[in-house]
Formats: C-alpha cells, sequence, structure tokens
C-alpha cells in the first residue's frame, strides 16, 4: 500500500507542474500545450529539437511516453529525469545516431495506467480475470472503477492525431524505418503493443523495465499468458523492425527477469536474433529514471543506430 499512496501522490505533483517549461541542456524544446484529442484527455507534448535544427533537412523521430520525465529534473515529483536532451545531443554530435526529433507524450496521470495497458490481451480475458485484475488494481490506487484499457484509443491519438501533427509543423522522415517509440515499466509495455498494432508507423521500440505483469503479482497472473500469446501473434517482421527490452533485479524490476526470459523466447521462436531483438536483465539496477538515465545512451545507439532496410 505504501506504493501506491507514494504514486498516488507522485500523480498528484505532476499535474500540479503541468504549466511549466522544462529547461534543456542542449537542443531546444517547443511545447505543444494541452493538446486535444478524440481519443485521450488533452495533455502537454513537449518536442525536443537538436541543435542547430534545420527544416531543410530531414530527421528521423522518436516518440517516448511519460513525457514530463525527460528532461529537466527540477520539475519532476522525484527531481530526476531520463536526461534525453544530454543523451541525444551527445549521439548526434557524435554521429553514433540520425538526427533525431524527440516528442515526448505527457502522460495523463490518473489516466496513464489505463492508456498504457496493452488492450486486446486484456479483452480476450474472461470476465472473472477481468475482475482479478482489476481488484489488484483498486487495491494499489491505480483505478476505482471496474478496469477497462484504453490502449487502442491511446495509439490512434499517436498514429492519427499526433504524429501527422508533427510531420506538418516539423522536417521529418514519416516512414517506418525513421519512426520510433520507446518508454519505460507501463510505458514499455504501450510501446512494444504500438509496434505490434502498428507496424507500418513504427520500426523500432524500446521498453526499460518493461512492467510485464501489468499488475503488481505474478503468481496466478491470468496477463501474462495472454500477453505472451498476443505477441506470439502479433510482433512484426524481424527483417524490417527492432525491438530492445530490458530490466533490472532490484525494486519493482524484480519482478522481471522471468518474464523477460519468456518474451526473449518469443522473439526468437520469431526469427528476432540480438541484432534485431535484444532482450536483457541488468544486474544490479531497479526501477528509476536514474537507472533508464544511465543505460539510455546505449539503448538509443542500438535502437537508433543501424539499419535494417
Amino acid at each position: 500500500m505504501k506504493y501506491a499512496i507514494t504514486l498516488t501522490y507522485a500523480l498528484l505533483i505532476m499535474a500540479a507542474l503541468r504549466a511549466q517549461d522544462p529547461t534543456p541542456s542542449a537542443g531546444r524544446i517547443e511545447r505543444i500545450d494541452s493538446l486535444k484529442s478524440k481519443y485521450v484527455t488533452p495533455r502537454n507534448v513537449d518536442v525536443w529539437l537538436p541543435e542547430r535544427y534545420d527544416p531543410a533537412k530531414k530527421y528521423a523521430v522518436l516518440y517516448m511516453h511519460d513525457g514530463q520525465m525527460l528532461f529537466d529534473s527540477t520539475l519532476t515529483w522525484n527531481k530526476q529525469c531520463w536526461k534525453v536532451d544530454e543523451t541525444m545531443h551527445a549521439l548526434v554530435s557524435e554521429k553514433k545516431i540520425p538526427p533525431t526529433i524527440v516528442v515526448g507524450i505527457w502522460n495523463g496521470g490518473v489516466t496513464r495506467h489505463p492508456d498504457y495497458f496493452p488492450q486486446k490481451p486484456f479483452d480476450g480475458l474472461s470476465q472473472s480475470d477481468k475482475d482479478k485484475i482489476t481488484n489488484e488494481l483498486q487495491e494499489k490506487g491505480r483505478t476505482q472503477a471496474s478496469f477497462q484499457p484504453q490502449s487502442d484509443n491511446y495509439l490512434r491519438f499517436l498514429v492519427e492525431e499526433l504524429k501527422p501533427l508533427i510531420d506538418r509543423r516539423y522536417s521529418t522522415y514519416t516512414d517506418a524505418a525513421h519512426t520510433a517509440i520507446a518508454g519505460s515499466s507501463m510505458g514499455g509495455l504501450i510501446s512494444l503493443y504500438a509496434i505490434c498494432e502498428y507496424p507500418n508507423i513504427f520500426g523500432n521500440a524500446a521498453g526499460l523495465s518493461t512492467h510485464w505483469p501489468g499488475v503488481f503479482s505474478v503468481e496466478g497472473n491470468p496477463f501474462i499468458p495472454a500477453h505472451v500469446a498476443y505477441l506470439q501473434k502479433n510482433l512484426p517482421d524481424p527483417k524490417t523492425h527492432r525491438i530492445y527490452l530490458d530490466g533490472g533485479d532490484q525494486e519493482l524490476d524484480a519482478l522481471y527477469p522471468p518474464l523477460l526470459n519468456q518474451v526473449e523466447q518469443v522473439l526468437r521462436q520469431k526469427g528476432f536474433t540480438d541484432k534485431n531483438g535484444r532482450a536483457v536483465v541488468i544486474k544490479g539496477t531497479g526501477h528509476s529514471e536514474k537507472a533508464w538515465a544511465e543505460r539510455l545512451p546505449e539503448v538509443m545507439q542500438y535502437l537508433l543506430g543501424g539499419t535494417l532496410r
């Protein structure tokens, strides 16, 4: 229960910080304030542009979830951030990745869990299994009503509304080969779901400390086998897509290694090799923006540094 109280407090803090603009250490950020949608609640979108952004040139695009946690630790509830601006600036400057725009989509606070929870695996569960998930999420303070994922609508927001807006406003490559999506924890789940549901839109996906249980228990969890079965049917073509997945073995991440191993087996069965489908357990690390920032350079080089086409 302590974790649930902490998270609820964090969501309130994040909501209170909505009006403040992040200050990047490199490049610049343009805010799309309270972007309205037919599919999700209004939310801020922070667009990071590399140094000397030039509209005459084309840029790859990386979409990232939990956008309020990416750039400026002075504005985050836990005073940590991913340091995306620093990492991307260094990698682009050193020509380790192509020039890339980062689109940081703020989460919706109380809508975060339903927005990021893969919907189709959940919808295929029996009513008793859905009720089991609802009960656990209610106990952890994630929902008050009967739980129903809204991730299909969240992805429609990304694909039908946000991506066209970004492609109109900025000088981007619009094809899947130059469009990536990434996140951590539940953001890892929705990133993998996105590349499965929209393989013609997203060519690369990364999930750091991906929250495979969806809830907070593993034993008897009906979502886990449903999600694995979904991946077996829906993973994209390894010849044209790249997937990076990882997790630690401390804190909340201690739940993940056996589940990550299951997903890795599915990747290998579907033809992914370490060159285009990496699944890594990182020993001694846990569940925090600090941990994700430390390994972000390697993740971005793997995700964006090469080409499969």
